[in-house]
């Protein structure tokens, strides 16, 4: 028995960071890079090391050094072993008895690192669908709409700091409206999810759109600064941003739905000069601001 299964990386087209925070949010998945697992029978359960991400064997001290400093310490593997720990767990509490058979698996992928596409989460989500595809299992055993909060246990549990929107899209695939109200979150565990249109989802395509990133990685965790802890203490201002973003998510969807392709860019700028004005230029950092810049003076949209 042989399964493989494939997840984009994704961008987020309007309303983030307000997927924390119970606001509204549209991100899309982008072709150019991805992640795949292969799972196949063995009679030993084996986790494949990558060669480039999870090296154990180098030519020199010096190439050590360089690869590290290049890829970091943290690779893939972790990522395969936790998804497989919390899947034998969803298993077990939803009592599912699964056959008592193991299997290798392995993993590639060309997500850049580190630069917000989702690439921890495109391995996880690979890897469960391949091993709901290797036993047998359904969406009617785990609805496609609870599939992104398995996700993300999975790398809550490793401390890899996330928010839904990125699971929601990688699961769903294409272009992708969340609403995370408070009211669903609490009373369901989940959201309301709608994936828009083929039809609006190729006229975005038809869009001449860009991803800018830095080659050179950073955590994208400390880019939410203080803001949780303002959150979480009843901050005001920080309360009407995210309400702010969820209004422009409303008014990209429509815009999107219009083929408005003017007022979506106008709606790109306002989402990240709320954003700016929200966690202050020290937070995004020079090299983020610097990379709008040069979009701008290009005459391009920037979010």
């Amino acid at each position: 028995r042989h399964a493989r299964r494939s997840t984009y990386a994704r961008v987020g087209l309007m309303g983030n960071p307000s997927d924390g925070f119970h606001g509204k949010t549209l991100a899309v998945t982008i072709r150019n890079f991805w992640a795949t697992v292969e799972i196949w029978e063995s009679e030993q359960l084996t986790l494949l090391p990558h060669p480039l991400y999870d090296p154990a064997s180098f030519t020199s001290l010096a190439d050590l050094q360089f690869i590290g400093a290049r890829e970091g310490y943290y690779g893939g593997t972790r990522l395969l072993m936790a998804t497989c720990k919390r899947f034998q767990e969803l298993c077990t509490n939803n009592g599912i008895a699964l056959p008592r058979k193991n299997f290798t698996a392995q993993y590639d992928t060309n997500i850049p690192r580190q630069v917000g596409l989702s690439g921890s989460s495109a391995i996880v989500n690979s890897l469960f669908q391949a091993l709901m595809d290797f036993y047998d299992l359904t969406t009617d055993h785990f609805p496609l709409h609870k599939q992104p909060s398995f996700i993300l246990s999975v790398e809550s549990e490793l401390g890899i700091q996330a928010g839904l929107q990125d699971r929601v899209v990688q699961v769903y695939q294409g272009l992708v409206y969340m609403d995370f109200n408070a009211e669903d979150m609490q009373k369901n565990g989940h959201g309301k999810y709608e994936r828009l249109s083929r039809d609006t989802f190729n006229w975005l395509s038809s869009l001449p759109l860009f991803i800018a990133y830095e080659a050179d990685p950073s955590d994208s965790g400390k880019m939410h600064s203080n803001v949780r802890a303002r959150w979480d203490a009843g901050d005001e201002e920080v309360a009407e941003a995210m309400r702010h973003f969820a209004r422009l998510t409303v008014e990209a969807r429509q815009a999107l739905e219009a083929k408005d392709h003017s007022r979506l860019a106008d709606l790109m700028n306002e989402n990240f000069a709320t954003r700016r004005a929200l966690y202050g230029d020290a937070c995004l950092g020079k090299s983020n601001l610097r990379m709008v810049e040069i979009c701008r003076q290009c005459g391009a949209a920037v979010k």
